[in-house]
């Protein structure tokens, strides 16, 4: 996940959203962000989907209701913002590892992997986000992690699923998957003191074909980013890249951003996936996440009155994919690439 600053009043959120609230969203500076009206009406066809004649209009999200938060074991070690609603600042100090704190990463990495492909499993027409939550939390614990998410900030539960138009940050409830949903599913788990981050957008039964590019093209977004990782590499050659991609196809790049992750949930540095950029250079041993988000149309959005689900002003569909990288002398590794 990640922090934001929304330029709307109406999603002005706390600039310490970081992982969990919004992948870092911040406002975009360069006018090449600004797809052209052209690009907007081709994105925004996706919208509704014409076969043979018969017009089929996506139903606006609609909120279900919210469980109790999930029990987790005295015996499994918390984060220290565990027990308090206020949500952490990003911290300023950039997560450097040595051989120790790299094995104890791609153990955290790992399990948030496999804990995602699982959840991806469950991912079918009338099955609810709370039931994915349920069936994430316990694989955490039973592994003997934590669910980093839960508590994070006041957040009631141990992943966040967003599904369609909800472009982060989305509280799993009733409602139940419907066929042509998207969804995407944010793993984060905190494993022997260090976090491991990662999402991934999931078809959900039938999807139009404009709905399977998005989700296709984020991904393809996400790696070429990851592909410009490498010691001594400028950080802004990671939404130079991502951004190059997706004006190829019209789509808008949500301003939510990556941040560095290790024993810190949020971090420095601060990913850019856009034109802009965080100013520096990588250093082999750290590790931050790549996480972008696309959007058929605006990039805008509100938020609900939760304080957490990101929904886009105008309906339009969103999808992320994350993966939590290390820095090494010839690229980067993926940790969280499920084995």
């Amino acid at each position: 996940m990640a922090a934001a600053e929304l330029t709307t009043p109406l999603c002005r959120h706390r600039p310490d959203h970081a992982a969990y609230r919004e992948p870092l969203r911040v406002a975009a500076r360069n006018p090449r962000q600004r797809l052209d009206e052209a690009k907007r009406i081709v994105c925004r066809a996706a919208e509704v989907n014409f076969s043979e004649g018969f017009k089929r209009i996506r139903e606006p999200l609609r909120r279900g209701a919210v469980s109790a938060s999930l029990p987790v074991p005295d015996h499994i070690p918390r984060p220290p913002y565990v027990g308090t609603d206020r949500l952490p600042d990003v911290d300023p100090d950039r997560q450097m590892h040595d051989s120790v704190s790299i094995a104890r990463m791609r153990a955290a990495c790992e399990l948030a992997a496999r804990v995602l492909q699982y959840a991806g499993t469950m991912v079918k027409p009338s099955v609810t986000t709370d039931e994915i939550d349920r069936a994430v939390h316990q694989m955490i614990i039973d592994a003997g992690a934590y669910p980093s998410p839960l508590g994070y900030g006041g957040f009631p539960k141990s992943v966040c699923t967003s599904v369609n138009e909800c472009t982060c940050h989305g509280i799993p409830d009733s409602r139940k998957l419907q066929d042509g949903d998207i969804i995407n599913i944010d793993i984060t788990v905190y494993l022997d003191g260090y976090h491991g981050d990662t999402s991934r957008t999931y078809l959900c039964g039938d999807v139009d074909e404009s709905a399977k590019q998005l989700v296709k093209v984020t991904e393809e977004c996400m790696m070429r980013g990851i592909l410009a990782c490498k010691h001594g590499a400028s950080f802004k050659e990671i939404g130079q890249r991502i951004s190059e991609h997706a004006d190829k196809y019209g789509y808008g790049i949500d301003p939510f951003v990556g941040h560095g992750v290790g024993r810190i949930f949020h971090c420095e540095p601060i990913i850019w996936h856009t034109y802009d950029y965080e100013p520096g250079f990588m250093v082999a041993g750290q590790t931050f996440t790549i996480e972008p988000t696309l959007s058929m149309g605006s990039t805008q959005c509100v938020v609900w009155d939760d304080g957490w689900t990101a929904v886009a002003v105008d309906g339009s569909l969103s999808a992320q994919f994350e993966h939590t990288v290390l820095v090494t002398h010839g690229g980067a590794e993926i940790l969280t690439r499920c084995p």
